[in-house]
Formats: C-alpha cells, sequence, structure tokens
C-alpha cells in the first residue's frame, strides 16, 4: 500500500498566525500605553514641582528677613535713583558731553544700563569703547572730568529732589543718631559712584527746610575711594569712618552693583525698585533684601 508523502505547513497559514499575533499585541499597546504615559506625565510634573519647589526655596532662604536690620549701628545709601530723583539730570549732562566732542548721543535706556559703571568707564563706553581698548581709561577720564564740572552744576532741588518720602525717613533715622542711648545710636552715611562732590551738592540742595546735609557722618564718591562699587573698598572707608563693623551696617541702593559691594562687604543690603534698574535684576544680585517703596524700607529698617 502506497503511503502519503508528509507536506510541509502551508506558508500562507504561517503568515496568517504572524499578523493575528502582531495585531494583537498593537492592541495591547494602546490598552497599556495611555497609562504608561499618564504615569511618566505624572513623574515629569512632580519632579517638576520638586525642582521649583527647590529653587523656590533657595531663593527665599538667600534673602534674609527684616529681622537681619534690628541691630544696625549704620545705614549707608546710594544717591541717584535711591534717595534723588535725578536720572534725567544725568542722562542729559551724558548727551550734553557726547555732543560736544562729536560723538553719537545716546538713549535713555542705554543710559539707564549704563549706570552700573563708575562715571568715566561708563562714559567711555558710551563713547564706543571697550576695556580692550588702549584709549579707554584715557578718553573716559576726559570725558568724565568735563561730565563732573557739568553734572554738579546743574544740581538743584528740581533736578535732583528726593523721591516722596525719602526726607522723612532721613530725619528718623538721624534722630536715632542722637539718641542719648548709645547703644541705639544710628549713623547715616552714603556712598556714590559719581563724584563725590555731586554727593554733597546733591545733600546740600535738599536741606532747605531740614539740614540733612549736616546729618550725614561719611559723604564718598568713586573718586574719593580706593575703588568704585562693586568692589567693597569704599564701603569698608565708610565703615572705618563711621566706627562700625560691616556686618553692623546695610548699604542702601538701586543698583546690581550696589548688591555686590554690600555682599563682598560682609554687609546686608536693600534693593529698591524706583531707580534705574528693574526688580528682576536686582533679585538676580545679592541683596539680602528687596524693597518697592519708603514705607517698606521704613518697615525694614525698623523705623
Amino acid at each position: 500500500m502506497s503511503q502519503t508523502p508528509l507536506r510541509a505547513p502551508s506558508c500562507s497559514g504561517y503568515y496568517f498566525f504572524i499578523v493575528i499575533s502582531f495585531l494583537w499585541t498593537t492592541a495591547l499597546s494602546f490598552v497599556v500605553q495611555p497609562q504608561q504615559t499618564l504615569t511618566r506625565i505624572h513623574r515629569l510634573r512632580m519632579s517638576s514641582s520638586s525642582s521649583t519647589s527647590s529653587s523656590s526655596s533657595s531663593s527665599s532662604s538667600s534673602v534674609q528677613s527684616p529681622e537681619t536690620f534690628e541691630n544696625v549701628l549704620a545705614v549707608i545709601f546710594d544717591i541717584d535713583g535711591t534717595l534723588a530723583d535725578s536720572w534725567k539730570l544725568g542722562f542729559d549732562a551724558s548727551v550734553a558731553v557726547l555732543k560736544n566732542n562729536q560723538l553719537p548721543t545716546i538713549t535713555e535706556e542705554v543710559y539707564h544700563e549704563h549706570t552700573i559703571y563708575a562715571t568715566p568707564p561708563r562714559l567711555a563706553r558710551h563713547a564706543g569703547l571697550t576695556p580692550d581698548d588702549q584709549d579707554f581709561e584715557e578718553v573716559g577720564n576726559r570725558l568724565a572730568a568735563e561730565f563732573d564740572d557739568l553734572y554738579v552744576g546743574l544740581v538743584t532741588a528740581e533736578t535732583a529732589g528726593f523721591y516722596p518720602g525719602v526726607g522723612p525717613l532721613l530725619e528718623r533715622i538721624a534722630a536715632l543718631a542722637a539718641n542719648d542711648n548709645k547703644n541705639k545710636q544710628v549713623k547715616l552715611a552714603c556712598l556714590t559712584n559719581a563724584c563725590a562732590a555731586y554727593a554733597h551738592a546733591v545733600l546740600k540742595a535738599n536741606s532747605a527746610s531740614v539740614s540733612f546735609y549736616e546729618k550725614f557722618h561719611s559723604i564718598h564718591g568713586a573718586d574719593t575711594v580706593p575703588s568704585p562699587k562693586p568692589d567693597p573698598e569704599g564701603l569698608w572707608q565708610v565703615c572705618k569712618e563711621l566706627g562700625v563693623s560691616p556686618a553692623n551696617a546695610v548699604y542702601v541702593g538701586d543698583s546690581p552693583g550696589d548688591g555686590k559691594a554690600a555682599h563682598a562687604a560682609g554687609m546686608p543690603s536693600i534693593g529698591v525698585t524706583w531707580g534705574s534698574h528693574s526688580e528682576e535684576s536686582l533679585r538676580n544680585s545679592p541683596f539680602s533684601h528687596i524693597c518697592s517703596s519708603v514705607d517698606e524700607l521704613c518697615k525694614i529698617l525698623n523705623l
């Protein structure tokens, strides 16, 4: 009897099995994948939230609380943009000096951005130079001398008047300076990156009704200290003259450089938002505290 030969499995049946398996696996992936995706999204959100929370916590911890300023023995102020609303005077004088020297003028925005520098390097930059240029220092000093002569001569209570509320604030601090209790005396001082003559002129111009000028125990500019802000040398010199340690003084200013100078000096500091620089730039600087009004500044200083 003949035997029927064995046949190899049908190729079509084999491929049919592969196709069915593929379709079944794909169908399962659509059911499982959404849950896996949601899980990944949830984890990412949790990670992002944790990172943001950590960053926020770190930022908050770097800003000292108002209690830091309870035992202050000296308050040192910047002038332009902090005590005096004088940016227009500085801008107009800068434009005049540039025009007198046949140099391109600047915009108000450029002026504000460059107030982080002392007068010579600021004007050298306005003239189109960089610190790498050989004549950067010479040109800066020449333009600064011309600027200072014009700038100081234009100071009045109108061109460089105190911001509203600053007068009463200084009176409160001066009253503490006259306190009979020596342990609670608070001295006034100022340090500006403008020339010292300008600082004297501004304080005198605003002393018509109350002699604020006589209440300042130390007055300095970039030309009367070893180096301008953001170097700490000026603040150290002021503290030495006042007889207080940097840790027992507080510096108040409107520029990121003010915060950097105080930080380098080991001094608490307060950044004010009503000057030439944005609140964001101040918060990115090492200020101990940021305030947006004179009333808030009084509270921070416990006045």
